[in-house]
């Protein structure tokens, strides 16, 4: 089967089930292209964390293909995915970071994993280096999460997925819970780390559509375990599929019409 080379991932009539009898994915292909922001959306139960496991590779599929970065994942033994999965960043929904670690010795901690040639100092410095690109303050360094705010704990976070240079950048519902402001500033985050860090792939999945549409590249909506539609933000706007009009309805115009009434800062 050939793979499409300006894909970094690339997935083939994906199936999986667990009981023999439902499929959560239903025949999933889906061709998300390097170097681009791309989107997953779709209403709750539709496969978009499940999908998220297969790309990890923390779940096989019952059948179908899945190659990342040019390698095909479906019968990698587990030291085989352990050393693809250096090729990821991950930023969690709620951070994830360890408690009684500082900022500076969470991001510290998959180096200590995966980059053991390197000397103490040297974890350091591109600890601290990652956490400057990620914006954070240097006076917060040795600060714990119970001691930062939500903002400071994703920008730790994402320093985190940053520590070793990943190719594919994965945000896992990265504004759950957060205001409008810090929503806002979670996603010119993602726009301005993409942007710093070119040919990064970046796959969000996300529930805001209004960010989903500001921020991506293209956008995929998933429904019952497939692909319903796979475009730019306009295509999504343009579409005549009853499902994603309804969708976009609830969610984006709605939102634009919000943005655009508002009153302009004096």
């Amino acid at each position: 089967m050939e793979v499409k080379t300006d894909s970094a991932i690339s997935i083939r009539d994906l199936k999986k089930t667990f009981d023999g009898r439902e499929f959560v994915m239903n025949g999933l292909s889906l061709e998300l292209p390097r170097g681009k922001i791309t989107v997953l959306i779709g209403y709750s139960g539709t496969g978009k964390s499940v999908l998220l496991k297969h790309i990890l590779g923390l779940l096989k599929p019952t059948s179908g293909s899945i190659h990342i970065l040019g390698q095909d994942i479906t019968d990698m033994n587990t030291r085989e995915l352990t050393k693809l999965r250096n090729s990821f960043g991950m930023l969690f929904q709620y951070a994830a970071l360890f408690d009684d670690m500082s900022a500076l010795e969470n991001v510290i901690f998959p180096l200590k994993e995966h980059r053991r040639e390197l000397s103490r100092a040297q974890m350091i410095e591109t600890a601290r280096a990652r956490l400057k690109e990620s914006g954070l303050d240097e006076k917060h360094y040795n600060k714990q999460p119970s001691e930062m705010s939500g903002g400071m704990r994703k920008r730790v976070g994402l320093a985190r997925a940053l520590a070793l240079d990943p190719a594919i950048l994965i945000y896992d519902e990265p504004t759950t819970g957060l205001d409008p402001v810090l929503t806002e500033m979670v996603d010119n985050l993602i726009v301005s780390t993409h942007n710093a860090r070119k040919g990064t792939t970046s796959v969000v999945v996300s529930h805001d559509l209004y960010a989903a549409f500001r921020i991506a590249d293209y956008v995929a909506m998933l429904d019952s375990g497939r692909v319903l539609l796979h475009g730019t933000p306009q295509d999504f706007l343009d579409s005549d599929i009853d499902l994603v009009k309804r969708f976009v309805s609830k969610g984006v115009r709605k939102e634009l019409q919000v943005h655009t009434d508002a009153p302009e800062e004096k």
